[in-house]
């Protein structure tokens, strides 16, 4: 699919993208647009360093690792809120997330990020598809994010369903690395910082219009705990992060992050009360 890539001159307005939003609600077509959108950004030290004392990575001189996407926030939802697309951002599902951290996250001045959508496939609920976010530099590629969001409302129908993956080799021993809670605050908390105010995940009353019972977690908030503790253990760059998204996390909720030893390659599991699975995920080389 060409991507026909459409360059604004300055990061997009969330409000109206929450109203285009809150008016579409229904599934309009069955192709991804060929539509780009690339924006010269750069990190505001004051949200960056809210970022940091939330999300639990405290000071320091590399840029967090799962940074770049709350940078890149606005324009993923300018993109997922445009006419041409097809699928209702309200109700979007986070299934799988991939970062690629290519080279050393020094400060982020003046960078340019793309975002835009491929890989529509059929899924047993609907179907999925990727939103891609990249971050150059002047030097190239610095940061690359794969997130598989799920349309449970749109039809798979003439789709092909993804190739099955290969049986995934037994587990190597992990062990419990480090334990937080989650507030029962914690969604409005990391909505103020990253811009994400899903209904889902500010109150019981909002989330409960969405069928969930209480408030839910930002998937993006667990993964970017988990980084900050993992920091120590994972490489400074050409490494990928791999999650999925199982169970959400409800709150208020007790977390506990298990990981394979430091190393170029990885694992790690997320769980919470009575060992309930809420996320899993790998670590190793960018495949070349």
């Amino acid at each position: 699919m060409a991507i026909h890539w459409q360059t604004l001159t300055r990061n997009p307005d969330l409000p109206s993208a929450y109203l285009k939003a809150a008016f579409n609600r229904k599934v309009t077509g069955e192709r991804l647009p060929e539509l780009g959108l690339r924006c010269s950004l750069s990190a505001d030290p004051r949200h960056l360093a809210a970022y940091r004392e939330l999300c639990g990575f405290g000071e320091g001189g590399m840029l967090p690792a799962t940074y770049p996407h709350v940078l890149a926030f606005a324009l993923q939802m300018h993109l997922l809120t445009d006419k041409h697309f097809p699928f209702p951002l309200l109700g979007l599902v986070h299934l799988r997330n991939r970062i690629q951290v290519l080279r050393p996250l020094g400060g982020v001045a003046g960078v340019r990020v793309s975002v835009h959508a491929q890989n529509l496939q059929a899924h047993d609920k609907g179907v999925t598809f990727d939103l891609v976010t990249q971050v150059d530099d002047p030097l190239g590629p610095l940061w690359q994010e794969h997130s598989t969001m799920l349309c449970r409302q749109a039809s798979a129908e003439g789709l092909s369903h993804p190739v099955q993956a290969t049986p995934r080799q037994p587990e190597p021993a992990l062990v419990a690395v480090h334990r937080w809670y989650a507030a029962a605050d914690t969604g409005r908390r990391y909505a103020r910082v990253s811009g994400d105010y899903n209904p889902i995940h500010l109150s019981a009353l909002s989330a409960r219009l969405f069928g969930f019972p209480t408030a839910i977690a930002h998937g993006m908030w667990s993964l970017a705990q988990t980084v900050a503790a993992l920091r120590e253990r994972l490489p400074r760059s050409n490494y990928q992060l791999a999650v999925e998204f199982h169970k959400p996390v409800r709150l208020p909720s007790e977390l506990i992050l298990s990981a394979s030893a430091a190393g170029l390659d990885g694992q790690l599991a997320l769980h919470g009360r009575d060992d309930l699975l809420h996320m899993s995920g790998t670590w190793g080389p960018v495949a070349q």
